[in-house]
């Protein structure tokens, strides 16, 4: 009997898999790509230049991962979603550069015809984290140890959230935002804030955040600015529609803009709004 991976050795300059890993013929790996014992790797799968895949990890589905990946065992990618209106569809999952998926992640492809399940750039998910079908994760973002993430969520960027806890499907996680473990996230966290509790409540901005991310030096933070903002918009006797038209007609920062405009879509028809103080 033939060895399809002694082949797959063959056309695939620098490849390395393990001779009790199964990848099948038609999937698409790079240079440099080291497949490790018992993974499975599917026919509808690309991986990228330098990606490492740990022992036991399954990838299945239309998945594509680019460079320099690494998966640590037992990782679950491109699975049908636990989502009771799938249907079969051939959707998919795409994943970036440089990213680190921890012991025993799942990551669910999307559920209708056409979808996307998305994760970017140099992200950290840690171990038993799920992500689950249409979700949108951007780049340098952190989850921590068992984070729990619904259907249809999006975290931008640079968002960093604590471990053993659960986010509602369709919530948006801002850009720099902080979440602390075991907090129950069923709203919205704006971009720089820091959400913590049960349920969870708005506690301020992440001002440590913000100026370790070396957005001050680029003029795109004042603090001053920001934290006027915040106040108005959180603090002050307006609602929130009455507060970013008083807003929207001041100087505002970068940063301050961008918290706008996350709370104007937050607040919008059918959205759950932003996490209370």
């Amino acid at each position: 009997m033939k060895n399809k991976n002694n082949e797959l050795k063959k056309n695939f300059e620098g490849v390395q898999v393990h001779p009790n890993a199964f990848v099948d013929s038609n999937a698409e790996l790079h240079d440099g790509v080291f497949i490790s014992q018992g993974a499975v790797i599917g026919p509808n799968v690309t991986i990228g230049k330098g990606t490492e895949i740990g022992p036991n990890a399954v990838i299945t589905g239309k998945t594509q991962i680019g460079r320099n990946n690494k998966v640590f065992p037992n990782v679950f990618i491109g699975q049908d979603p636990q989502d009771l209106k799938y249907r079969g569809a051939p959707t998919e999952v795409i994943i970036g550069d440089d990213n680190t998926f921890r012991e025993c992640v799942t990551i669910n492809k999307a559920t209708d015809e056409g979808e996307k399940t998305i994760i970017g750039n140099n992200n950290l998910l840690m171990a038993y984290s799920h992500i689950g079908h249409n979700c949108e994760l951007g780049n340098g973002i952190v989850l921590s140890n068992s984070v729990q993430v619904a259907g249809h969520v999006k975290v931008e960027d640079k968002a960093i959230i604590g471990g053993c806890l659960g986010i509602h499907q369709f919530v948006h996680i801002g850009y720099l935002a902080m979440i602390g473990g075991m907090t129950r996230v069923d709203r919205d966290v704006p971009p720089f804030c820091i959400a913590e509790g049960h349920p969870g409540r708005l506690r301020g901005l992440n001002r440590i955040g913000i100026k370790r991310s070396g957005l001050m030096e680029n003029n795109d933070v004042d603090l001053k600015i920001l934290q006027s903002t915040w106040n108005l918009l959180f603090k002050s006797n307006n609602v929130m529609s009455e507060a970013l038209e008083i807003a929207k007609k001041s100087k505002l920062d970068n940063a301050s803009m961008k918290l706008c405009n996350f709370l104007k879509d937050s607040i919008s028809k059918e959205r759950r709004g932003p996490m209370p103080l």
